[in-house]
């Protein structure tokens, strides 16, 4: 009787559940009513038919707060457990990470499939009810993006206590073994890694636990897992996360997001929840309700795909260039940089004698192991010699750079030993009179490749005929050799008893491009050969599963922007060899390491306050910038992203390479507008973004990577928009921070013209913070080519002054389109008004 009344009323009530599908040109699913309620029983994407679908609903319920004891046992599947006693920075976040919310142990687990379904105008709504609470979803297929459903849930609290919404369970994995999952900004991987510290804290493998991650340190927020040539992605409307900063405030730290690619069930499939159970709008009287709206996109397509989706379509990453303004173009703060640097009290320059040389270097007031506020260093010696010899600065050239060259040399251990050739330390230790590590006494063959190889090699490309160098380069990469292992692979550390150390974690990281400096400057074959062995040992071990490590010691080596690195070695090791394979693993680890950027919160123009100050939201956003180490682990946790963007230049080849405008947007929105973090005098810019503007801070030397990241990011929009009708030859990347490189060592071509970058201190002046410029001279010295960027979104115009004490003869001046021919407009004079359109380049041909 029962069953024949509901058949009746499917005929007579108005908006019943009679059509069970939301269907469209790529989607169709659809209900079937089951003893347990509604269950999804078909699910078809782009022809393509999902073979579990599911349609399970989930909300976790817990009377009192979830306690925060963390089962420290989970970290047992790491051989020798995990050891942080040493890592300050690490230890208590490691345990929060075990708790039982980032677990998925809290509370109760309420499972359902609902009991009543309608449908009105396309969409579909459902209805449960249970002891706890009533939950009403609505359901509609998105009209603009039509791989997109668009789900609203509502809970109505009955009993007062903590709840979290879980989106429901679409669809799960066939076998329970994804082809891909990805939490951007923690992990991404094909392969299921069983060991939870190399998964969870290492990003080295999709966990096989049901983790939920928090949005602080998620780069976009849309967990993904593709099967069978279908990818399922759960985003979360704009806004649901946490913001970074609000109203007055840092609140980076809020946890309102957990996302996941394993439901509480252990099945794989996206899964994101709201609120965050314990944490803020989780606790509810009865009768009051949240309401959690999230879109699932299911494509017949890739992980990138489906994940640029939610970057560009539903978050809008495009759109935040539009809404950068600048005060200082980026030359104007490479040129008062070098006015900072140059200076001995503000750049915190240091010299003093060692082993009968004086060596020099910049205070760092950083953690270092065993320092007493006396630990020196240096950062990016391709910065250092390119800046002096474009400028011809006497300061850096006469008392900068002797001193750095000494101190690189008493660095690298000369004396016969097992560590012969490596370099001893990052830091000097002034008061012991001693090098040492970040955190610890131990040497890296990465550090060889790092503070001998690289510092060593970028030096020779400007000093090509110093023996005593090439000598010392040799003695690092037979080091190297030595050490390599027959399968290509190195040791990530050794200790002073010269035992292998950090044997829990394999070294996923370019430690072979040491050898590549070596081939390229030496010429010995057999450096190419161990190059490429080691390059083909990372991308079978590393790139081919998603799986990096990272450089920095204070954090345990947790991934970092060594991912960026491993993009240009084999984008080099590719140049040199012509092998395709290595161009490939280029752009695979360049896809990977955009998730090392931040997409989140969308931008705008809201009002807030910093330390007094009013600032719009879009002028200290996190959107754009990247981590220094992101994951479980990484200093994106308390920190948030930082301000150095090594990325930019690499994002920007990588566009020319790909024409992902992804890359280009990215490197853009990494460099310009940035001026809330920078500080106005020194135009140093903080690093981390928590900090948001205290100038170099600590790290004095972070000038020389931002003069050398800078640079490569002009350098490389100007070869972009002049379609490689102006380039220049390429240095070696900088040890640490990222894959910028040098340049000036050797001429290149501007318009067919052999020339070499020349940047002398006052030469000329633009009007326009937009516009941004670098100068080339001819190598015959009779041409000046000054190559204008604007760096914005609308046409800009600049004037530019030349100074006549620096070049006295501006009676030949041509303006050139970026394709090289002559414009109509007449330039006379030592003052110019040029028009440049949006990101495009002009260049001024001044011959004498």
């Amino acid at each position: 009787m029962r069953n024949c009344l509901l058949l009746l009323s499917l005929f007579i009530t108005p908006g019943l559940f009679a059509q069970q599908r939301l269907q469209n040109n790529r989607l169709l699913l659809e209900w079937k009513q089951t003893n347990q309620g509604y269950q999804l029983q078909h699910i078809t994407a782009g022809g393509r038919q999902l073979s579990q679908p599911s349609g399970e609903y989930l909300v976790i319920y817990s009377a009192d707060k979830p306690d925060t004891v963390p089962d420290m046992r989970l970290a047992d599947s790491h051989p020798g457990g995990f050891p942080l006693k040493d890592y300050i920075y690490l230890t208590k976040n490691w345990e929060r990470n075990l708790g039982p919310v980032a677990m998925n142990t809290a509370g109760k687990a309420i499972r359902f499939f609902p009991s009543q379904a309608t449908s009105s105008n396309g969409s579909l709504e459902f209805r449960a009810d249970n002891a706890e609470c009533n939950i009403t979803s609505a359901w509609k297929l998105d009209n603009k993006n039509e791989n997109d459903i668009l789900v609203s849930i509502t809970l109505t609290a009955k009993q007062a206590g903590y709840y979290s919404i879980a989106s429901p369970t679409l669809a799960t994995v066939a076998k329970n073994k994804p082809d891909f999952a990805m939490v951007p900004g923690y992990f991404q991987s094909n392969t299921i890694e069983p060991d939870l510290v190399l998964a969870y804290a290492y990003g080295q493998g999709i966990p096989n636990k049901p983790v939920v991650f928090r949005e602080r340190a998620a780069s976009t927020l849309s967990p993904l897992v593709s099967s069978n040539g279908i990818t399922m992605a759960v985003i979360p409307d704009p806004g649901t996360g946490r913001d970074p900063w609000e109203n007055d405030r840092n609140t980076h730290s809020q946890w309102k997001l957990g996302l996941s690619v394993m439901n509480r069930a252990g099945q794989y499939t996206p899964v994101a929840y709201h609120p965050v159970l314990g944490q803020e709008d989780s606790y509810m009287r009865a009768g009051e309700q949240r309401t959690f709206s999230f879109r699932y996109t299911v494509q017949a397509a890739d992980w990138y795909t489906v994940y640029k989706h939610a970057i560009n379509d539903v978050y809008r990453f495009p759109d935040f260039l539009k809404l950068k303004n600048t005060r200082t173009s980026l030359t104007g703060r490479i040129m008062a940089m070098l006015h900072y640097l140059g200076n001995d009290s503000t750049s915190m320059w240091r010299t003093f004698t060692y082993k009968g040389l004086e060596i020099g270097a910049q205070q760092y007031l950083g953690g270092v192991v065993g320092s007493s506020g006396d630990a020196m260093k240096n950062s990016d010696y391709g910065a250092m010699w390119m800046l002096a010899n474009i400028t011809k600065d006497t300061t850096l050239l006469r008392h900068r750079l002797p001193a750095a060259l000494n101190f690189k040399l008493v660095q690298q251990q000369e004396e016969p030993g097992f560590f012969q050739g490596a370099a001893v330390g990052q830091y000097y230790l002034w008061k012991r009179q001693r090098f040492t590590e970040e955190w610890g006494h131990y040497v890296e063959p990465i550090a060889l490749t790092y503070y001998t190889m690289l510092d060593i090699g970028n030096i020779l490309l400007f000093e090509p005929h110093n023996t005593a160098l090439q000598q010392r380069l040799r003695l690092g990469a037979d080091k190297l050799l030595e050490w390599q292992h027959s399968d290509g692979h190195w040791e990530v550390a050794y200790d002073e008893a010269t035992r292998p150390t950090f044997t829990d974690i394999p070294d996923l990281r370019p430690t072979f491009y040491g050898l590549l400096v070596a081939y390229r400057i030496l010429k010995d074959p057999k450096y190419l050969a161990a190059a490429r062995k080691g390059a083909d040992w990372q991308i079978k071990n590393g790139v081919d599963k998603g799986a990096y490590l990272g450089v920095c010691g204070d954090t345990r080596f947790v991934a970092d922007f060594a991912t960026a690195q491993t993009v240009q070695a084999m984008l080099d090791l590719y140049d040199l060899t012509k092998d395709k394979r290595y161009q490939n693993a280029a752009v695979s680890a360049a896809k990977v390491y955009t998730a090392s950027i931040y997409t989140h919160p969308i931008p705008s123009t809201e009002q807030k306050t910093v330390k007094g100050t009013q600032r719009q939201d879009w002028e200290i956003t996190q959107t754009g910038l990247s981590f220094e180490h992101g994951g479980s682990l990484g200093s994106a946790n308390p920190h948030g992203p930082i301000m150095l963007a090594s990325h930019a230049g690499m994002f920007v080849r990588m566009f020319g390479l790909t024409h992902d405008s992804l890359f280009i947007n990215m490197a853009r929105a990494a460099v310009l507008g940035r001026d809330a973090f920078v500080d106005q005098p020194t135009q140093v810019a903080s690093y981390y973004w928590d900090v948001m503007n205290k100038g170099a801070g600590p790290y004095p030397h972070h000038a020389w990577w931002q003069v050398g990241l800078l640079t490569d990011y002009l350098v490389s929009e100007i070869t972009l928009r002049s379609n490689k009708q102006i380039s220049f030859p390429q240095g070696f990347v900088t040890p640490k921070v990222g894959p910028h490189t040098s340049y000036g060592f050797a001429p290149g071509t501007v318009l067919g013209a052999a020339a070499n970058l020349y940047m002398p201190d006052g030469m000329l002046t633009a009007g326009n913070p937009y516009v941004d410029y670098l100068c080339a001279r001819s190598t015959d010295q009779r041409t000046v080519y000054v190559m204008l960027l604007n760096n914005d979104d609308d046409t800009q115009q600049s004037v530019i002054n030349i100074s006549p004490n620096q070049l006295k003869n501006t009676k030949h001046v041509e303006l050139l389109g970026a394709d090289g021919k002559p414009e109509k407009q007449a330039l006379t004079g030592n003052s110019w008004k040029v028009t440049i359109p949006a990101y495009g380049l002009k260049i001024i041909k001044i011959r004498s």
